[in-house]
């Protein structure tokens, strides 16, 4: 019987998920999967502003590849953790009862928007002003209050928040000692 424990890492938009997930499998030598590897067009509903308005039903969320390619990994995993970037935690309908572990990065957004805009700095750089300014356009209009919405939703089911701004290193060694605790036969 496969024992390996679905730990998805959660946050806003540059809270540092993707750093997060790999830093912890590369600690418990373990697999990872990151949402945005499949995401795409179609991942997000077409009018987020919409989405917004409507209260922000993450299940609305459609990532099948993910969904799918999680499903295999545990299946074929003799691992004890796969780590997954989960931005939604356990509030979507499709990975809800795939996840055993939800912690989510509860990272002030001022310093997830910072982080946003630095990371279309380094990989926009040709189109980096225009990328930003749509960005900020978005954030200011709805993107913020989306993310702050599915923090609110994610922290509900969360195991572990984390608050605390502080060296990847750090919330690396407190989370693996949560996880040590947690699942002490592992």
């Amino acid at each position: 019987m496969n024992n390996t424990k679905v730990i998805a890492i959660s946050g806003m938009s540059g809270s540092g998920k993707t750093t997060q997930v790999k830093q912890l499998a590369r600690l418990f030598d373990c697999p990872y999967l990151l949402f945005d590897d499949y995401s795409n067009e179609c991942t997000y509903p077409c009018d987020m502003a919409q989405w917004l308005r409507e209260g922000t039903n993450v299940s609305l969320i459609s990532s099948p590849g993910f969904v799918n390619a999680l499903q295999h990994l545990v299946a074929s995993s003799s691992r004890p953790f796969v780590f997954v970037e989960e931005p939604f935690g356990k509030e979507r309908e499709a990975t809800r009862t795939l996840i055993d572990t939800v912690i989510l990065l509860d990272t002030p957004a001022e310093i997830c928007l910072s982080r946003v805009i630095k990371r279309h700095i380094a990989h926009n750089h040709a189109n980096a002003a225009t990328s930003i300014n749509k960005y900020l356009a978005q954030y200011d209009s709805h993107y913020r209050e989306i993310y702050i919405s599915v923090v609110n939703q994610v922290r509900q089911n969360a195991d572990l928040v984390v608050k605390d701004v502080i060296s990847i290193a750090d919330t690396t060694q407190f989370i693996s000692a949560c996880l040590s605790n947690k699942y002490s036969t592992i």
